[in-house]
């Protein structure tokens, strides 16, 4: 007798299937956070949300999807939230806590699925048994594989990856024993994980924003550049700074972050550099659409901003590697440059086009009705 395929309202304990959550932490709202939300979204209205686990959550608000769930925080959960990086070593225990307490939810009402988005440990929980369990990674865990300097800036740190990095990178290529797919948010990231885990992920890029970020006709383009982010070690934001100093170009800086004294002083010996801080999304959507260009100078997984700046007509001057080189169509959205130097960003500035209208329709592309087709479709292949 052959077997029913199985549909969204089959269950092994009857009714809508159910799909539980994971994610590394709830303590703000960034492009991590905005992918749960979609997903969110989309588990609410097609199958029966069974929770969200996670090790840390300062309890704040985020969005109506995510704080409507039921959350199971881990035990480093009651520490503050601002210290979760320095209990690096720590973590093997909270996700053990995490994969103990999804054991119970289950045993007292079955899971179909698990979903996890991580770029951290979270990743690594062990689904119950029978339990698929699907990783939307945004990266392999930096602090172990790739930006391991980044994240020991500080001495405690540093000794901390020392003592445990590579009991740490054992625990961690384990944990992907535990995933049975990765989703990937960039091409970039899809090889990331073939080199450190020596597994295959499917490409989904994370939903942006295109209803919101538009372009306004009505808004004439100025001369200046725009950099956008946090203001941390690797977002490279000293690089534009010093390209616009030596260029004599006016370009407006957006965001904080640990290096905002640093990029201060930077650019002390000239006016052509305005540090606004963090903005509100208004007025950031305001900036793309008056910019003559986004410089991209990091090398990021996916960078959401990049697409952002195109949704509202902004070409984007980007460093060839990450994420950029699926987000920006080099002679029509935007211009590459190799060389991380002041002068390549400058001569790929001078050089980026001018198409309003094609960075619009790129940024279409990575819409969030597009995110939520694609990943309801490997939902539904991995619920059948």
């Amino acid at each position: 007798m052959v077997e029913p395929t199985p549909t969204r309202s089959d269950s092994r304990h009857g009714g809508r299937r159910r799909v539980a959550l994971a994610h590394d932490w709830l303590v703000g709202m960034r492009g991590g956070e905005r992918v749960l939300d979609r997903l969110a979204r989309v588990i609410g209205d097609h199958f029966e949300p069974a929770g969200l686990w996670t090790m840390f959550d300062d309890g704040q608000a985020l969005t109506s999807a995510i704080d409507t769930l039921d959350k199971h925080a881990g035990p480093l959960s009651r520490l503050p939230a601002r210290a979760r990086r320095w209990l690096l070593p720590a973590y093997p225990l909270a996700v053990r806590a995490l994969t103990r307490d999804l054991a119970r939810a289950h045993a007292e009402r079955p899971v179909d699925l698990l979903v996890s988005t991580s770029s951290v440990a979270v990743k690594n929980i062990d689904p119950p048994g029978g339990v698929a369990h699907l990783c939307y990674c945004h990266a392999p865990a930096r602090y172990l594989w790739s930006r391991t300097e980044d994240y020991a800036g500080s001495a405690p740190r540093a000794l901390g990856l020392r003592l445990f990095g590579g009991r740490l990178r054992a625990w961690d290529l384990a944990g992907a024993r535990h995933v049975t797919r990765f989703v990937a948010n960039s091409t970039h990231i899809a090889r990331e994980i073939r080199r450190v885990y020596e597994r295959d992920a499917d490409v989904v890029h994370p939903p942006v924003r295109t209803g919101y970020f538009t372009p306004d006709p009505s808004i004439e383009r100025e001369g200046f550049w725009l950099v956008a982010g946090a203001l941390e070690p690797y977002k490279r934001t000293d690089l534009a700074i010093e390209s616009a100093v030596r260029a004599k170009r006016r370009l407006v800086v957006v965001g904080g972050g640990s290096q905002t004294t640093n990029m201060r002083r930077l650019a002390c010996k000239t006016n052509n550099v305005e540090f606004l801080g963090r903005v509100s999304d208004e007025r950031l959507r305001d900036l793309y659409r008056r910019a003559r260009c986004l410089i991209h100078p990091q090398v990021e997984d996916f960078g959401i901003i990049a697409v952002e700046a195109q949704a509202c007509g902004c070409p984007v001057v980007a460093r060839r590697a990450g994420g950029a080189i699926d987000t920006v169509r080099e002679g029509g959205t935007g211009v590459f440059f190799d060389d991380p130097t002041p002068e390549a960003v400058a001569r790929a500035a001078d050089a980026c086009p001018a198409d309003p209208a094609g960075c619009r329709v790129h940024a279409e592309t990575f819409s969030e009705a597009r995110f939520d087709a694609r990943m309801l479709a490997i939902i539904d292949e991995m619920m059948a």
